[in-house]
């Protein structure tokens, strides 16, 4: 961090190589801007019919870059689909928006992200990525934020969202006033727009599939735990799961395996349905 001059700066690993990585730049009518999208499309992808959609959310003071060139998710993907734990997907991560430190993936008073993400998404795959229709199933996972992003669209978007994923989630807006600079005035005020149980729980069944990791020396953990608990109460399927790790890339990238493959296990679930 540099107080003088930049208030964060976040950049991308050299030592990471962005093979086979697409970079892409639109003008979003729901955000009102343009706005940047990395994309993954494996090889074996060719040929595949309704292609799986697997957007991934990064976090605050972030952008569509983290989720491969700091957390390797394209090479992650590449190995678990070679391993068949995971089918051909379309690895998508966008932008939040990038307004102030970090937008929250939700409505504000003039821009959409919720709908950057949840309608213009598919249809950006569906534009440049051969073999995604709108039929693909579409599943979200994210960090931090972007755990915040994915868990709440799934509640509010239940019939759009197979599976949805969240690493070291924030679970309430409130918990953004220690990470962002901005005020959050412009932002939904919904109870849903502004906590990630009461989302879930509002949502109508079939609800999506749900997986929430957080590691053990993260400082949401005690949030993610009740969350926990008070979706167990609420009788709302999900997966917990805990393991040793902080508030950071080596976390995030480690248990980012343990999203894909359940991601994978909801997509062949669906295929054996079908």
């Amino acid at each position: 961090m540099n107080d003088e001059t930049f208030r964060t700066i976040e950049v991308s690993d050299p030592a990471i190589a962005a093979d086979g990585l697409t970079f892409v730049t639109v003008k979003s009518r729901a955000l009102r801007r343009r706005a940047d999208v990395t994309l993954y499309v494996p090889p074996v992808a060719q040929g595949v019919a309704d292609l799986p959609i697997v957007v991934l959310l990064h976090g605050v003071y972030g952008s569509h870059w983290a989720w491969a060139l700091k957390g390797r998710a394209h090479l992650t993907t590449a190995r678990l689909i070679a391993q068949g734990a995971l089918p051909p997907v379309a690895l998508v991560m966008p932008s939040d928006g990038l307004w102030g430190d970090g937008s929250g993936y939700v409505v504000h008073a003039d821009h959409d992200v919720e709908r950057w993400i949840v309608d213009e998404m598919p249809a950006l795959a569906q534009d440049i990525v051969a073999g995604c229709s709108a039929r693909s199933p579409l599943l979200l996972a994210g960090l931090s934020m972007g755990g915040f992003g994915a868990l709440r669209l799934a509640g509010k978007y239940p019939e759009r969202i197979a599976a949805a994923a969240a690493l070291s989630a924030v679970t309430d807006a409130t918990q953004f006033d220690a990470l962002i600079e901005e005020t959050r005035a412009d932002w939904g005020e919904a109870p849903d727009d502004r906590n990630v149980l009461a989302a879930l729980a509002a949502a109508s069944d079939p609800r999506p599939a749900l997986r929430i990791d957080c590691g053990l020396d993260d400082p949401y953990l005690e949030g993610n735990r009740e969350l926990h608990h008070e979706l167990q109460r609420a009788g709302i399927a999900h997966h917990y799961a805990e393991g040793p790790g902080g508030h950071d890339w080596n976390y995030w990238s480690a248990t980012l395996e343990h999203t894909l493959r359940f991601f994978g296990e909801v997509l062949h679930a669906t295929e054996n349905d079908a």
